[in-house]
């Protein structure tokens, strides 16, 4: 069985355009993991990371998750700080008109998002609870137009293993 650092790069490889792609990073293990993947690979590879200010502390751990990104090689590292209700439902919001105003900004084909197997399985229960039926079986596209998934195939475990292997915390 490969390792999940070559799993990840391969899934990378295979959904980065030519051009250049943006890794959406938020400092947790699942994005780190896909920002570390990426700045193994040739292209061009950048980040961006959203700060919702919801907590105490965001601010700083945005700043932190950009120089990771930045020590990693990627370039550029964008920091978008928005304003957000504490609901999931305003922040995605918020998040993903981040995300188009950094693709406008930078001219990047595609924004890499670092959801997992895990996150894959618990939008599919969510679903399920919320009665969505046998709509939300599909779960989350790997693709669905600038926005890519490629670490659906991996664990969280697996991008806690990612993280420790490049000496990410």
């Amino acid at each position: 069985m490969s390792r999940p650092i070559d799993r990840a790069r391969t899934a990378v490889a295979a959904m980065a355009p030519a051009g250049l792609s943006l890794v959406a990073v938020s400092g947790g293990a699942d994005s780190l993991a896909l920002a570390v993947a990426a700045s193994q690979l040739p292209g061009a590879f950048g980040a961006v990371v959203v700060d919702h200010g919801l907590q105490p502390g965001s601010a700083q751990a945005a700043d932190r998750a950009a120089q990771q990104c930045r020590e990693l090689g990627l370039d550029p590292v964008l920091v978008r700080r928005v304003r957000t209700r504490p609901d999931e439902a305003s922040a995605r919001t918020a998040r993903y008109e981040a995300f188009e105003c950094a693709l406008e900004s930078t001219g990047a084909q595609r924004i890499l998002l670092g959801h997992t197997r895990d996150d894959q399985a618990e939008q599919v229960l969510l679903g399920l609870l919320r009665g969505s039926g046998i709509r939300s079986l599909a779960g989350m596209p790997a693709v669905r137009g600038a926005y890519a998934r490629p670490l659906l195939d991996l664990a969280r475990e697996d991008t806690e293993q990612i993280c420790a292997g490049a000496g990410l915390e």
